[in-house]
């Protein structure tokens, strides 16, 4: 028996040895295929210039430690196999080899913000371990290829921002159960939205933006119970959205806005997705009211209808969302009076973090609110334009000392332009125009302070008296519009030296008079001067010939005398 085992055990030696020698040999000769990949794929590629040094620069055969060491490459622990293949941000250029099909033990593939071109190649379907792919920010184009869900291991999956197009096809729905994470936005992808993306029960983050997805959103997204942000604004989706999507009580972006959708809001949402953060469904054709329990939804940040038909009252409740940091109502069918449906305003002091309110273009009447400035000192836009709004602006509207843009326009408010509007020392635009606005420009003590202004559109009101020279202090101002008052009196030297100056310096229809200053020569950055409809009187400057940029100059209805200046000839 022992001369029978050493026997056979030394007939299964030189077997175990020629084994081991075999399996040797197949891992070099894979290792040796994955360098050869590699070297492929480098051909394929080319460094875009002003981008840096070549990443490919370390990938030669001569590297110490071989590719596991060149630049961006990652190798596994245990066999000399190319696990990751990650070179973000490189300003690589060309197109994708089909030899990255070769990698197959490549779990992480990573080209995002590059240059490649042309078609992800169908060899991709044989990195059945691949779990991240980013291709985002380059410029592929072609269709997705199917046999992508034969990468049955992924887990992210981003293309967006390339030129792909076509249809996404059902086989990724049915095969990439795992994903977790779908990014296809700003492409051309166009048909329907797979139902079949319903069985990525893993799926938190979905991005179908700015594409030309249309039809109905599947109600079968609504059964995704771990889905976190939708995204699926900018396509041409229309329908009534499945009341299904609100069963997802994970959800934190919501954001579907310009579609076709219609359909609206159920009263309960407050209740259904309790932890949105950003609700977006502007651009639609939603209608109905605003329902009082997204007050129930203590994360809401971002509110934004905008573009809709809702109608009725704004919920007074909406004041309960303490993080509250835009509401966005803009261009829809929602009321007040005088007597009731102001209370929204009030409440909305309440709201410490409000940086943005629009509820132009709505059917808002009565008298604006006093309460509208004690809203947060945080806010920086405040719209009110385009409603049925009278009354006065609130001579404290100085106390919201973060504002930026003020829009007051279209409406027949009335009353004088309150001097704490001097006090608003980040304001950059200020527009109030086509009102019943009175009284002098109250510049004389606020100019200095409106240091950041760049845009001051007074027009078509009934604002008098002579234009402050104190608008020379407004150094950043490049559109200043003071048209159709009843402004009188020389146009101010000061107005010409404003460095900034290059839009447009627009002072037609009012009662202006006496020469113009040769001054006007030095807005040679200015695309356009109105001053027509005056009473200016005297020779045209032949200083205007140095506005080198003008390209629309009215001059008529005035009383200018003598020829026309040499340098308007070719004008």
């Amino acid at each position: 028996m022992a001369m029978r085992s050493a026997s056979a055990s030394s007939l299964l030696l030189p077997l175990l040895l020629s084994a081991s020698v075999s399996i040797s040999i197949l891992v070099a000769a894979q290792a040796a295929g994955d360098e050869t990949a590699l070297l492929e794929f480098k051909a394929a590629a080319v460094i875009s210039g002003g981008h840096g040094d070549d990443p490919h620069a370390s990938w030669n055969s001569s590297s110490v430690g071989g590719f596991c060491s060149w630049e961006g490459i990652r190798c596994g622990a245990r066999r000399r196999r190319v696990v990751a293949l990650s070179l973000p941000v490189y300003g690589l250029a060309g197109t994708l080899s089909p030899a990255i099909g070769n990698l197959t033990f490549l779990r992480v593939l990573n080209l995002t913000f590059n240059w490649f071109q042309g078609n992800i190649p169908a060899s991709i379907d044989r990195l059945v371990r691949l779990k991240t792919l980013d291709l985002s920010y380059n410029k592929l184009n072609g269709e997705l290829p199917a046999n992508l869900s034969s990468c049955v291991s992924l887990l992210f999956l981003t293309l967006s921002n390339n030129h792909l197009h076509g249809r996404i096809p059902v086989e990724l729905g049915h095969r990439l159960t795992d994903l977790q994470k779908l990014w296809l936005g700003n492409n051309s992808f166009s048909g329907n939205i797979p139902a079949s993306l319903a069985n990525m029960s893993a799926l938190y983050s979905l991005d179908l933006t700015t594409n030309h997805f249309e039809g109905p959103v599947p109600p079968e997204l609504g059964s995704i119970g771990g889905l976190r942000f939708l995204y699926l604004y900018e396509n041409k989706l229309s329908g009534v959205l499945p009341h299904s999507l609100y069963n997802l009580s994970r959800l934190q972006v919501f954001s579907i806005d310009s579609n076709s959708l219609s359909g609206t809001i159920p009263s309960n949402i407050g209740d259904r997705l309790p932890s949105i953060r950003t609700l977006n469904f502007g651009y639609n054709k939603f209608h109905g009211t605003i329902p009082p329990s997204l007050s129930n939804i203590s994360a809401l940040m971002f509110l934004q209808l905008a573009l809709n038909s809702f109608s009725g009252r704004v919920p007074p409740t909406l004041g309960r969302l303490k993080g509250l940091v835009t509401l966005n109502l803009f261009d829809n069918k929602l009321e007040s009076s005088d007597r009731e449906g102001w209370e929204f305003m009030k409440m909305l002091a309440n709201c410490s973090q409000l940086r943005t309110l629009y509820i132009d273009n709505n059917s808002f009447s009565g008298q604006l609110p006093s309460s509208v400035a004690s809203l947060s000192t945080t806010l920086r836009n405040l719209f009110l334009g385009n409603n049925r709004i009278s009354g006065f602006i609130p001579s404290d509207i100085g106390n919201l000392v973060g504002l930026q843009v003020l829009a007051i326009m279209n409406i027949p408010i009335s009353g004088g332009i309150p001097e704490s509007i001097g006090r608003l020392q980040n304001m950059a635009a200020l527009y109030l125009y086509n009102t019943s606005l009175s009284g002098f420009i109250p510049l004389q003590n606020m100019a200095a302070f409106l240091t950041q202004l760049n845009t001051l559109a007074l027009y078509n009101d009934n604002l008098e008296g002579p234009i402050p020279a104190s608008l020379g202090n407004l150094k950043n101002l490049f559109i200043l519009d003071l048209s159709a008052q009843k402004l009188n009196g020389s146009v101010p030297r000061e107005v010409f030296k404003l460095p900034a100056l290059s839009y447009i310096l627009n002072l037609s229809h009012n009662s202006l008079s006496r020469p113009l200053p040769t001054g006007v020569g030095s807005l040679a950055n200015l695309n356009a001067l109105f001053l027509s409809g005056n009473q200016l009187s005297g020779n045209i400057p032949d200083s205007i010939g140095n506005c080198k940029s003008l390209e629309l100059l009215l001059l008529d209805q005035n009383s200018f005398e003598g020829r026309v200046p040499r340098s308007l000839e070719n004008f």
